[in-house]
This record gives structure tokens, sequence and C-alpha cells, in this order.
């Protein structure tokens, strides 16, 4: 069984966030919707920046906390995630190159 990730994304174009779950390296997804792979929300709203990301056990694990995290879009639970105010803390862009 393979583990798996939730990333929030942030758009460099004009700040909108993205929210997903994949069972790769978190910096090679990005490359694909920076490159144009995805849906076409991610398409017309890149270029992309990791915002943070967190690890799961599962795959399936991992879809599950994307549908919670995507629940509390807009509100302060995803403020906090994205503020780095919640514990254990999600993992930011700097985190991948360490």
């Amino acid at each position: 069984m393979t583990g798996g990730y939730v990333y929030i994304l942030q758009s460099q174009k004009n700040q909108k966030y993205y929210i997903g779950s994949t069972d790769r390296c978190v910096t090679r997804r990005l490359e694909e919707h920076n490159s144009g792979l995805g849906g076409t929300f991610t398409k017309i709203n890149g270029p992309w920046k990791i915002v943070c990301f967190k690890c799961y056990s599962s795959i399936e694990e991992a879809r599950q906390q994307e549908k919670k995290v995507k629940s509390y879009k807009g509100g302060n639970a995803f403020k906090k995630i994205i503020n780095g105010e919640v514990l254990p803390p999600w993992r930011d862009e700097l985190s991948l190159s360490r």
C-alpha cells in the first residue's frame, strides 16, 4: 500500500487556492499542474506554487482528508492550515528542499 499526500496550491496569477491529493511526489504533481496536465481550473489559473502539504499512510486516507479540507475552504479552519496554525503543522514548500 502506497502513502498519499494532500496539498494546497496557490495561484501566482490571481491568489486562488487549489486543494488536491496524490500518491506521487508533491513537487512532481506541481510540475504537472504547471505544465497544463489536470483539470480546467488548474490550467486557467496557473502557474501555481505549493503552500503546504501533509503526508498520510495511504492514498485512500489522503483522499478522505482532501474532501475534509475542501469543506473548510474559505473558513477559519482552512486559514489556520495555510497559516501554519494547526498541530501537527502541515509542511511548507521549504521543507521539500530539506
